[in-house]
């Protein structure tokens, strides 16, 4: 009994650090980027109509829609991913081969055996060396696979470099904490400042060098993953 009691004294921090490990993390990869601390002073005003650089970081565009063009700055991508891919295969063989050798002859006449069980062959006037082979080999196969995938939805992203040639990199994630588990969408990748509509939005297919990643946690997601010893029976690793 006092053995069984250390056990589950064991066991049980075991499984609420393991539960713990379960909350997703933010990956600093996908994790957002701020603007630059700007120490300076703010201008001070001259009395004119037009302040454009009143604010610190502020610019004002008089013809032109208001884009990202700093690091810092936010951008909303528009998730309209769809993807469909089929293959199919079929094989099909067959070959037949036939050999009929006829029993000789010498000096005119056929050879015969008379000898019950000295010669195994038989041809077909008796017994002689006379025999015929048949082969015949057919093979059929075929295999067929098809996948699509849809993803869509918004994600607003920072952006977190602007490139030489005014091309902007950027990163982000969004989390969803639902009630039997956690869904987060992570996506990075490079845009060009015209590919983005008025309302500061890009199409996910406008990103160059995308990586797009849709995933979840929690007691929904458990249930649709195949345990370990399923999954070794079904892998390459089970020899029958």
């Amino acid at each position: 009994m006092k053995a069984l009691k250390k056990y589950f004294a064991v066991l049980l921090p075991a499984v609420v650090c393991g539960c713990s490990g379960f909350e997703h993390k933010p990956d600093p990869q996908y994790a957002a980027t701020y603007p630059p601390d700007r120490s300076e002073a703010p201008a001070v005003p001259s009395g004119g109509i037009y302040q454009a650089s009143y604010q610190p970081g502020a610019t004002l565009y008089l013809f032109e829609d208001v884009k990202p063009r700093h690091i810092g700055d936010m951008l909303t991508v528009i998730l309209v991913e769809e993807t469909s891919a089929s293959k199919a295969a079929k094989t099909a063989t067959d070959k037949s081969s036939s050999v009929d050798i006829s029993n000789p002859t010498l000096l005119g006449s056929p050879l015969q055996f008379n000898t019950p069980n000295a010669l195994p062959l038989q041809s077909h006037t008796g017994n002689g060396l006379g025999t015929s082979i048949e082969a015949q080999r057919d093979f059929s196969g075929g295999g067929n696979a098809s996948q699509s995938n849809s993803l869509s939805g918004r994600v607003t992203v920072t952006v977190a470099q602007v490139l030489a040639n005014g091309n902007l990199v950027i990163r982000g994630e969004k989390w969803l904490k639902l009630n039997q588990g956690e869904e987060y969408v992570q996506i990075s990748g490079m845009v060009r400042p015209a590919d983005i509509r008025s309302d500061n939005t890009i199409l996910s297919t406008q990103v160059a060098d995308a990586r797009i990643a849709y995933t979840g946690k929690g007691a929904i997601n458990d249930s649709n993953v195949m345990g370990w010893l399923a999954r070794f029976f079904a892998s390459a690793l089970f020899p029958f």
